[in-house]
Formats: C-alpha cells, structure tokens, sequence
C-alpha cells in the first residue's frame, strides 16, 4: 500500500474531526512507512488513543484493541478455549456414542482469539492499539517486547502461528509508572500535549458544528484557563466536546454563571477541582456575559 504523506494524514484526520499537528502526523506516517511501534505519552484525555482509531479510519483499515489493566496476562491478550463449548460437544459426542480426540476438541473451532492472535491473524495489516500499557505489569511488558520483536505466537496445541499482515501498533501510555527502556527503544515515540486554544477550537468546529463560534470560543478559553490550575484532574479535549455539547443542549450561547454551575460535572470530576475552580470560573462567566451584552425583557 502507498504510505500517506504527513499533510495527507492531517488532511485525513482533520475529514474525520481531529485536528493534529505535522509532528504527530509524522510520527503516524513512519508507524506505517517503517512497520515501527509508536509509543504515545501524554496526559489523560489529550487524544492518543483517538490518534489510533483515527489512523485506523485514514487507512481503511480495521482497528484491534487491546485495554491493559493491572493483572493482565499473556494468556488473556491472546487467546482461550471456549470451555462451554467443549463441554457441550463431549456431551453431544457421548449421548451418539461417539469419542472425541484432542484434535478435535482443541481445534479452531473451539478458539476465542483474544486482540493480540486477533492482529496475527488478519489478511489486511490492522491498526493494533495497545491502550494504557502502563497499567499492566512488568511481566506482560516482557511479553509484548518478544512479540513485537516477532510477530509469532506458539498455541501449544495448533503450533506457531505467524502473523500475515505485520499490524500497525500503536501504544499509549499516562505515565502512571515508568516503562522499561528495552520497550521504549523498540518503539518511535511522541508526546502528546493538549492541543493549542486554536487547535481546540478548530476540533470543537469539526466535532460540534451545532456550537456557534462565541459558545466554541468561550469554552476551549475557559478550558485552557481551567488547565493552567493545579487541578486534580485537569478537562482534556474529550471535557472540552462535552461541556460545548451540554451548553449548546441548554441553548446556550454564551458562557454565564447558570450554565457554568449547571454543567460543571461535564467539565470537572472532582469535588475538590470544582472548589478550586469556582473563582476562576465566576469570572469567566462574569466577563462572557458581559460580552454578550444586556438581554432583552420583551416588553
């Protein structure tokens, strides 16, 4: 397949609402040019994981998913048996008097492959989003370094099985805890920071075009403002569609202090940010009403 240029894929991302600069979009190209992991750091809520399904779209390809948590073992990202099934089947065979060989009981139809055989297994290369893998622990980090390197998984009663397409992988990662260096050196890496108030509300036209531009406007500076707080937890661009989205339901068409009190939970998760945030945000509301002007009584 031809390899989209970077302006070819900020053009194919900002078609599908998600406006990304050269350098992300670059990062992008050289996973599909170069057949690299790309590791994608950053806050939460800044879009790495959206960059993946995003680049799944632009490629016309299918996205494979693969949500890490603590605990999360090699086992359970590749494959299981289909126990229920089994079982059914042995009784089936019996009640006809027939036996049931291993081959049979452990063949492919009896196989629930899980993202990571999903991804081996596809003719068409897919994007595989490995999603938040510093959640999961050093073992199964160990493991993912041996199958990048790979691209092969032993299921000990089918054999080896080879991947036939080499997936597009996409990693992302909080921070929560450190990654070790041997995966980091396996993959091209990108921070990822919130997007720029022109980039934000650019994203905000793309995705809310019902959002007329004093409310988009109004928000996305009301958001940066929120963020330059030491809040808990900082609204990332999935806050700022949602906060747009509620006012614009509202009828809303400018920031004032109803509808800021009113939404905030759209905005601000925490009790302790909402506090912290209530100045800051009194004023925003105070100043975009007053821009707004007097409203008419009818009378």
């Amino acid at each position: 397949m031809s390899v989209p240029t970077p302006a070819d894929l900020q053009a194919l991302f900002r078609a599908r609402g998600y406006v990304t600069g050269e350098a992300l979009a670059t990062a992008l190209r050289l996973v599909v040019a170069l057949d690299k992991p790309l590791l994608l750091e950053g806050p939460a809520g800044v879009g790495k994981t959206e960059a993946a399904k995003t680049l799944a779209l632009a490629l016309g390809t299918k996205l494979i998913r693969l949500q890490c948590y603590e605990g999360l073992d090699a086992q359970a990202a590749l494959y299981e048996w289909n126990y229920a099934r089994q079982l059914l089947h042995l009784r089936a065979a019996e009640l006809g008097g027939q036996g049931v060989g291993d081959d049979e009981l452990y063949g492919e139809k009896f196989l629930l492959a899980r993202p990571l055989l999903q991804a081996i297994r596809e003719d068409k290369a897919p994007v595989l989003l490995i999603d938040e893998v510093d959640r999961a622990d050093d073992a199964f980090e160990a493991f993912l370094l041996e199958l990048l390197a790979e691209w092969q998984i032993t299921v000990p009663e089918l054999g080896t099985l080879s991947a036939r397409s080499r997936p597009h992988v996409i990693l992302t990662s909080n921070r929560s805890r450190e990654l070790s260096d041997a995966l980091r050196r396996r993959c091209l890496y990108h921070w990822v920071e919130y997007p720029t108030a022109r980039q934000e509300l650019e994203i905000v036209h793309a995705r809310l075009p019902q959002v007329n531009e004093t409310l988009a406007r109004q928000v996305t500076d009301a958001i940066h403002a929120l963020r330059a707080l030491p809040l808990g937890k900082p609204p990332g661009v999935a806050e700022t569609l949602d906060w747009a989205a509620a006012l614009a339901s509202l009828h809303r068409d400018h920031l004032d202090a109803a509808s800021v009190e009113a939404t905030l939970g759209a905005v601000l998760k925490l009790r302790e940010d909402q506090l912290l945030a209530a100045p800051t945000l009194k004023q925003l509301a105070a100043k975009a009403s007053a821009a707004a002007g007097p409203v008419a009584d009818g009378s």
